[in-house]
């Protein structure tokens, strides 16, 4: 098992502030963590289920801006795909969304190649403003979502705000609109068996600004590894717990965590 590229549990419980932090403009993308184990799939997805994880309502050009950002930092490539957004999501592992600011203040997703989805269908959510975006999330209120807008609106080109989320779910699966066939996985898993089935899956979210556009490119990368992996030393097995036990039980019902608890707990037990 490698090592996991991100422990966001680390740093807490889970929560649904922003916590939206500056990084450096070409760290945009780099380093690829996910490409290796994910790029073969995502790209064989998008080929043969591409009216579930694309649309657009935006033109070709604008699509271009945002493909040159995402890809300035590789070399050139000969694939074809229908469009520059997704022949810079097959180029990346991570999934490429575009928001745009209509006449009325709100911020609409208007563009997403969107592979690795955490329990979401893309055809919900196209065209929705902010708040649609975040609904029925607890606690997602107008102003949670008017301060989110007003970060936005300042956002300036050439920053990039860098976030983590995180949740835990049975099996490897990344392709994921529906949660359903895990939650069965789950209550079908016997707990001697927690380990070989519950893995941590991260969420790593990146937001900026186009500068000839203004369209906001928000970037979601999912990395899934064994739960085993990730607690791997008894201070993690700790921060983990705390982390589990301290969130809020609202957010953790929305994330679907009862139907992890049992295996959670197995885990623990088997790990301590």
């Amino acid at each position: 098992m490698r090592e996991p590229p991100y422990l966001p549990f680390l740093s807490g419980p889970a929560s649904l502030a922003p916590g939206l932090k500056p990084i450096a403009p070409e760290n945009l993308i780099a380093p690829d963590t996910e490409a290796e184990v994910w790029l073969p799939d995502k790209r064989r997805i998008m080929r043969d289920r591409r009216a579930e994880v694309f649309f657009s309502n935006l033109p070709d050009a604008l699509l271009a801006e945002a493909s040159a950002l995402v890809t300035d930092h590789l070399p050139p490539s000969e694939e074809d795909w229908p469009t520059p957004l997704e022949a810079a999501a097959a180029r990346v592992s991570d999934d490429l969304c575009l928001l745009q600011r209509g006449a009325d203040g709100l911020w609409r997703l208007e563009a997403a190649s969107l592979v690795a989805p955490t329990f979401w269908r893309l055809a919900d959510k196209a065209g929705q403003p902010l708040g649609g975006l975040h609904d029925p999330v607890p606690d997602a209120n107008l102003g949670l979502v008017s301060r989110i807008a007003r970060m936005f609106d300042g956002l300036r080109p050439g920053q990039v705000l860098e976030r983590f989320n995180w949740t835990v779910q049975a099996g490897d699966a990344r392709f994921t609109p529906d949660a359903a066939p895990l939650k069965a996985l789950a209550a079908a898993t016997p707990d001697d068996s927690a380990l070989s089935v519950l893995h941590l899956r991260v969420e790593r979210q990146t937001i900026s600004k186009l500068a000839g556009s203004g369209l906001l490119l928000f970037t979601i990368r999912i990395a899934v590894d064994p739960l085993e992996a990730a607690l791997s030393s008894p201070e993690r097995i700790a921060a983990f717990r705390a982390a589990w036990d301290g969130t809020d039980p609202a957010l953790a019902a929305y994330k679907g965590w009862p139907h992890y608890e049992r295996l959670v707990r197995a885990a623990l037990r088997c790990l301590s």
